[in-house]
């Protein structure tokens, strides 16, 4: 059986275009917040791909009308052995961090919170946000940096233009624009691309990079392959070329990237971890030190892992109830 007939929805390239193939992954719809949610498409993590490179999350949300759902209102919160990146197209939100770093998240700037061995963090929509769009990336942290110290960077990368091509480069090269950003990873690629009506991009890429395409705004093909607005289209390490073509209306699309971390995670509410043990740890770490629960003994004595939280900020989230099978690793 090949691979084609274990997946209909991957497609052979034809001659002449790069030699691999091009899987698409549909979005699932989640709301985000109480009873005026606003929904996310979440294209990351899914059971048929848990990883692009170190990529193991994709929220894209908008564009939203903040007066009908109050906007993106996600109180402090944890994370442990990963990075968030927050990518806007238009809005702002109003970043707040127990690692003492508070930013206004603009559009085409790139705010990365590295949590490290673990951090609490809120997201606000800022008061004066009419239309909230963009999109929350998590990557994960590979074992050398997974228990480092949190940190918070903000980077705003120049615009690198092509004929009916703009790209911007948040993370990792491309197009000869170079991130300073230092993500504590193997190589990453994040990169957003507005593409003129009818434009192509032929992009030299990494061989040994996997590559995901967000359609974000509109029908875009990877590689002659068609990708539905808000679907991801992920190409396997391998080829040394990855074109993306617009239709008439034109297209911006999101292009991640990495060399394969090569480790098996657990991945459970905001936490990254490597096994079941470790996530129960978290959260029972985390239910304490924010008072929801009492500390366990094994717990006793051990340094705190969340950090202080400014007063007058709104109550902080709970961890839901673990599920009663235990957390598998999954690559």
């Amino acid at each position: 059986m090949t691979n084609l007939d274990r997946h209909p929805s991957l497609s052979l390239l034809g001659p002449g275009r790069p030699c691999t193939a091009v899987e698409t992954l549909e979005p699932r719809a989640v709301p985000l917040g109480g009873l005026r949610a606003m929904t996310v498409h979440r294209t990351l993590p899914q059971r048929r791909r848990s990883l692009v490179g170190a990529w193991c999350f994709l929220d894209h949300y908008g564009p939203d009308d903040v007066s009908l759902t109050g906007g993106m209102r996600v109180p402090r919160h944890p994370h442990t052995g990963l990075a968030t990146v927050s990518w806007l197209f238009s809005g702002r939100i109003e970043h707040l961090d127990s690692g003492g770093n508070a930013a206004t998240v603009v559009p085409g700037e790139l705010n990365l919170m590295i949590a490290g061995r673990g951090i609490t963090h809120q997201e606000l929509s800022a008061p004066d946000t009419i239309s909230l769009h963009g999109v929350q990336l998590w990557y994960a942290l590979p074992e050398e940096t997974r228990f480092s110290e949190n940190r918070f960077e903000h980077y705003a990368p120049e615009p690198v233009h092509l004929p009916g091509v703009t790209a911007r480069v948040f993370i990792g090269e491309l197009l000869g624009s170079v991130s300073p950003v230092d993500t504590r990873t193997p190589p990453l690629l994040g990169a957003e691309l507005h593409l003129e009506p009818g434009a192509e991009a032929r992009l030299d890429v990494r061989r040994d990079f996997e590559h995901a395409v967000l359609a974000e705004s509109a029908e875009v093909a990877v590689n002659g392959v068609p990708v539905a607005h808000r679907s991801l289209a992920y190409v396997p390490p391998g080829a040394d070329a990855l074109e993306i073509s617009a239709g008439e209306a034109g297209a911006r699309v999101l292009l991640l990237g990495g060399v394969p971390l090569g480790e098996r995670i657990v991945m459970w509410w905001n936490f990254v971890g490597r096994d079941h043990d470790e996530i129960v740890e978290y959260r029972s770490r985390y239910q304490a030190e924010l008072g929801f629960e009492a500390e366990r003994p094994e717990d006793a004595g051990k340094p705190r892992l969340f950090g202080d939280f400014p007063d007058g900020q709104p109550a902080a989230l709970p961890a839901p109830p673990l599920p009663i099978s235990r957390l598998v690793p999954r690559r």
